[in-house]
C-alpha cells in the first residue's frame, strides 16, 4: 500500500496544478465583474494587484514543477497537498482572502507541523510564506495544524508524524548524508559519532627512490678533486598493516588506538665498484617489527547544519614503540668494496614521543563534500646513548625533531549511493632539527629541515551497512614526500 501511495503521489502533485490553474482562471473573471463598480484610480490599482499574483501564482508553479522534478529523481519529498487539519480540504484547493487560489506548497514543505500557504502567518494575498528554518524549532502557525496532535491523514509517505517536527533537535538539523558520503566523513573528516565500534584495518606500500652524487676524497689546492665520484641511489619500500579500534563514547566524543605492523626493504646502488666509475654494486637490507603505537580522542565541537560545517578537534599522541633509527650502524658490505656501505637493520619507527593537536572541518552540499584539516606536532626532545652511525663510535645526545604544522583540503564528490572519489592537497612542514651532546648547547642538523607535499586521489565504495572499502592513491610533489603511497582500507563499523 505504501508503494502504491509513494508512486501515486507525484501524479496527484501533477493533477493539482491544472485546477490550480483553473481556480486562478475563475478567479480572475470574478475580479473583471467587480472592476465595473469602481472608480479609474481603483481599477487600476485592483489591476496592478492582481498581475503581482499572477506572477507570484506563475513563480510558485515553476517551484512546484522543479521540486517534482528532484523528488522523482530522489532528491525531494512527496507528499504535497496534504489536507488542512481545520477544514479537512487540501490546502492547494483553498482560494485566498483576494480570491485568488493559493499556490501549491513546495514538496519538501509538506511536513506535519509546518506553516502552509496562505495561513494566518502569511499575508492575506495568498503569497507563500517562507518555511521555518531546520534550527528555528518549532513552527508557531495559526494554521490549525500541530506536530504533537498525532498521525495526520495525506502526511508525506516516509515522514513520521509522531516525531518531533523539523527542527526541534539537533540530530533533526544534520543534514541527512548518503552512504557514499558517510564514506567520505569517515576517511577524510572524523569518526562516525553514531557508532559505537569501528574496527579499521588497512594495508599500505610506500616507495621512496632517492639519488645523490657522493664524494670520497680531498680537495688539491683548493680546486683539484682527488678522490672518487659515485652516484648512489637508494630504493625503499615500507609495506605497513595496521588495526585502528574507534569507540564512541558519546554522540560528540570518539578514542581510537591505531596498532601498525611495518615490513621495509631498502635496496642501496653504488658506481665504483673496484675502481671503475662504469661499475656498479648494491646491496638490500629488510626489517620488520612493530611501528609505533598511536592513540587519541576526538570531540566534535559543531554538528553540520543546512548554514553550519561540521567541526572536530583532536588529540593524538604517538608512542616510540617501533625501532629507532639513533644508533644503528652503517657497516661496510664488501671486503675488496669500500664504496658500498648500508646500516646493519631499518628502523620503523621514529624514537620519539609526540602530541598533535588537529582541527577538521566538513561541509555536505549534495553529492559534493567539502573538507579541510590544519595540526600541530609536537615532538618531545629525548636523550640517547648513542646516535652515531660509525661502528665502534659511541656518541651520546640529546634530540629534538622540529615540531610540524601541516595543513591541507580537498573536495569529494558521491556520484551514487555507494560510491564516490576525492582529490586532496596535503603540505607538511618541518623545521631544523636540534642536537645537544651532554653538557653542551643545541646545535641545528644541517639539511634537516624538510617541506613535504602531496597530492592525494581516493575511491570508496559501500558494500554495505557495516563495511566499506576505501582506496587510496598519494603522489609526492617535492623531494622530501615518498615518491608515491597506494594502500587500501576496510573499516567495519558495528
Amino acid at each position: 500500500m505504501k508503494t502504491i501511495l509513494k508512486t501515486a503521489a507525484p501524479h496527484l502533485t501533477l493533477a493539482a496544478i491544472p485546477a490550480a490553474v483553473l481556480l486562478f482562471t475563475l478567479a480572475q473573471s470574478a475580479h473583471a465583474q467587480a472592476l465595473q463598480g469602481q472608480s479609474l484610480e481603483d481599477r487600476v490599482n485592483t489591476l496592478m494587484r492582481v498581475v503581482d499574483e499572477q506572477q507570484r501564482q506563475i513563480q510558485s508553479l515553476e517551484r512546484q514543477v522543479t521540486n517534482l522534478e528532484m523528488s522523482e529523481r530522489g532528491r525531494g519529498m512527496p507528499g504535497a497537498g496534504a489536507p488542512d487539519a481545520a477544514s479537512g480540504t487540501s490546502v492547494a484547493e483553498q482560494p485566498g482572502a483576494d480570491g485568488l487560489p493559493v499556490p501549491l506548497p513546495p514538496l519538501a514543505q509538506a511536513l506535519p507541523g509546518a506553516t502552509a500557504p496562505g495561513s494566518l502567518t502569511g499575508t492575506a494575498t495568498g503569497v507563500p510564506v517562507n518555511p521555518p528554518s531546520p534550527d528555528a524549532g518549532p513552527s508557531g502557525s495559526a494554521t490549525g495544524t500541530s506536530a504533537a496532535s498525532g498521525p495526520q491523514q495525506g502526511a508525506p509517505v516516509g515522514v513520521n508524524p509522531n516525531n518531533p517536527t523539523v527542527g526541534e533537535t539537533q540530530k533533526n538539523a544534520e543534514p541527512e548524508r548518503t552512504q557514499a558520503e558517510q564514506a567520505v566523513v569517515q576517511r577524510e573528516h572524523a569518526p562516525l559519532f553514531d557508532h559505537k565500534l569501528t574496527l579499521d584495518w588497512g594495508i599500505s606500500d610506500t616507495y621512496y627512490d632517492r639519488r645523490q652524487l657522493q664524494l670520497s676524497g680531498f680537495l688539491a689546492l683548493d680546486a683539484i678533486f682527488l678522490g672518487n665520484i659515485n652516484l648512489g641511489e637508494t630504493k625503499s619500500h615500507q609495506i605497513m598493516a595496521d588495526l585502528d579500534t574507534r569507540y564512541g563514547l558519546t554522540d560528540r566524543m570518539s578514542i581510537d588506538i591505531d596498532v601498525p605492523y611495518i615490513y621495509r626493504h631498502s635496496s642501496f646502488i653504488v658506481g665504483g665498484a673496484g675502481g671503475s666509475a662504469s661499475s656498479l654494486s648494491d646491496s638490500s637490507v629488510n626489517s620488520n617489527a612493530i611501528g609505533d603505537v598511536n592513540f587519541g580522542v576526538y570531540y566534535q565541537f559543531l554538528k553540520e547544519t543546512n548554514n553550519l560545517p561540521d567541526v572536530v578537534g583532536s588529540l593524538r599522541v604517538k608512542t616510540p614503540t617501533g625501532t629507532s633509527p639513533f644508533g644503528i650502524k652503517v657497516q661496510q658490505i664488501s671486503q675488496d668494496n669500500t664504496n658500498l656501505v648500508a646500516p646493519s637493520k631499518l628502523p620503523t619507527g621514529t624514537g620519539f614521543w609526540n602530541v598533535t593537536a588537529g582541527l577538521s572541518v566538513l561541509k555536505t552540499y549534495d553529492p559534493v563534500v567539502l573538507f579541510g584539516s590544519l595540526s600541530y606536532t609536537y615532538n618531545i626532545s629525548r636523550s640517547f646513548s648513542d646516535i652515531s652511525s660509525v661502528i665502534g663510535q659511541t656518541e651520546p645526545a640529546d634530540v629534538k625533531l622540529g615540531d610540524i604544522i601541516q595543513f591541507g583540503g580537498g573536495v569529494a564528490l558521491a556520484f551514487s549511493e555507494k560510491d564516490s572519489a576525492s582529490i586532496s592537497y596535503t603540505m607538511a612542514i618541518e623545521p631544523q632539527s636540534k642536537t645537544k651532546a651532554p653538557g653542551g648547547s643545541w646545535t641545528g642538523v644541517p639539511g634537516s629541515e624538510t617541506t613535504a607535499s602531496v597530492l592525494n586521489f581516493g575511491l570508496n565504495h559501500v558494500v554495505n551497512k557495516h563495511l566499506t572499502i576505501n582506496g587510496a592513491v598519494s603522489v609526492g610533489l617535492t623531494p622530501d614526500a615518498p615518491n608515491f603511497v597506494v594502500g587500501v582500507r576496510f573499516p567495519y563499523t558495528f
